[in-house]
């Protein structure tokens, strides 16, 4: 299994218990929607499983390595090696282009591949966007930018916390489109946290979070 989480439970301080043994495996390759209503826990789990947070019980494995044992170094080199993640507020670098925003996360793992940068932008549609900055994108246009910058480190996990989210019905098609075209021929695993239906059905499993727990 790429991603095992086992039985993970988390409680912020003064709150609830958010997680209360989530439990949930994937195989590499592997497309899953995460559903749940609003405050049920799946944007934790995203940031536990990216190893942005730490868990209080149980255990999460990406590709075979074990997330409590690992100091701070160890997280920051599990999102740099092995996990990518698209949030919905793009959280692209104002100040450089699409081209570099694309090569920016490889660039700092130093595993910048310019011809699989080259590949991307032309899966994505970017290719005459690549000198623009994106205060003069849409928001369809950031979206795939941030799944591209992703997608270059090429990672073995990638988590999108509803990527479409803030696009409206016909240009969150496309970006989806794209994002599944990606992943497929490049064989990297996703886990997509969605609200909606139609979206879940189009992946190859659905998880609903509830309670805590996943099913």
């Amino acid at each position: 299994m790429l991603l095992t989480v086992d039985h993970v439970t988390k409680t912020y301080p003064g709150g609830p218990p958010v997680l209360q043994g989530a439990t949930l495996s994937m195989s590499a390759g592997e497309t899953i929607a995460l559903t749940g209503e609003s405050g049920s826990g799946k944007s934790t789990l995203l940031h536990l499983i990216a190893a942005l947070d730490r868990f209080d019980a149980g255990e999460i494995a990406v590709d075979g390595i074990s997330l409590s044992a690992l100091d701070d170094h160890g997280r920051a080199a599990v999102r740099r090696d092995r996990v990518a993640v698209v949030f919905q507020q793009f959280n692209l670098i104002p100040t450089l282009t699409v081209g570099q925003n694309l090569s920016f996360h490889a660039r700092l793992a130093n595993r910048l591949d310019p011809g699989w940068v080259d590949e991307i932008a032309s899966r994505l549609g970017l290719q005459d966007l690549l000198a623009r900055y994106p205060e003069n994108l849409s928001g369809g246009q950031q979206q795939r930018v941030a799944i591209g910058r992703a997608m270059a480190v090429r990672p073995k996990l990638l988590l999108a916390d509803e990527p479409t989210g803030n696009l409206d019905e016909t240009t969150a098609g496309a970006v989806l489109d794209l994002m599944l075209d990606l992943v497929r021929t490049s064989g990297t695993a996703l886990l997509l946290v969605t609200h909606s239906q139609a979206v879940a059905a189009r992946l190859d499993r659905h998880a609903h979070l509830a309670g805590g727990r996943v099913t």
